[in-house]
């Protein structure tokens, strides 16, 4: 095991966890707003500092992770070691996917949906991009946005979001999405319509 695996994660796990949870609630109840939660003070180089703590927060044994992208094999060791999960080989066994570098994600219809009676049996993305700007890009509305908002995630392709549009249009099934940057966090709900 690597050392970085059985360095500490959160210096207080449970009141750190909480303030990371809250920032995420934040973030997915208003879709297109840019939060920063406080991040773990050691990652593995493949990791955000945002996607480590949400990894951090939201990841135990119950929660089945598919893991995709360069360089994962320290990754998958701290995960491990600090929150428990179990790791699955495809992307439709996981409630929660990360993925380290779009360039390796997968189309959306390989990720579980959920079904109209258990929407919620769908896959969570977890999905690192090289930038996130609020106030351009793409168009946003729905619950949590009043009116309209914006938001450019640097690093999605165009079939992304023409993917994500039809695993929408499934409503209730669908895709929660929360992008990371660097040490920031987006959230796009699966009940957030998205346009160019």
């Amino acid at each position: 095991m690597s050392q970085i695996a059985l360095k500490a994660g959160f210096d207080d796990s449970v009141h750190d966890s909480q303030r990371v949870f809250r920032a995420l609630l934040d973030a997915m109840s208003r879709p297109g707003r840019i939060v920063t939660p406080s991040p773990p003070p050691e990652l593995p180089a493949a990791l955000h500092p945002a996607t480590a703590a949400v990894c951090l927060a939201l990841l135990d044994f119950e929660t089945p992770l598919w893991l995709a992208g360069p360089d994962i094999a320290e990754t998958r060791a701290w995960l491990a070691f600090h929150a428990g999960c179990p790791f699955v080989a495809t992307p439709e066994q996981a409630a929660f996917a990360l993925v380290t570098d779009v360039a390796a994600l997968p189309a959306l219809g390989d990720f579980a949906l959920g079904s109209d009676e258990m929407p919620e049996r769908s896959t969570t993305l977890l999905l690192q991009v090289g930038r996130l700007v609020a106030g351009q890009g793409q168009r946003l509305s729905g619950p949590g946005i009043d009116g309209t908002a914006w938001l450019d995630v640097d690093g999605v392709t165009a079939s992304f979001w023409t993917e994500r549009a039809a695993a929408c249009a499934l409503f209730p099934r669908g895709l929660d999405v929360i992008f990371t940057a660097g040490p920031a966090l987006a959230a796009l709900p699966r009940t957030t319509q998205v346009e160019d």
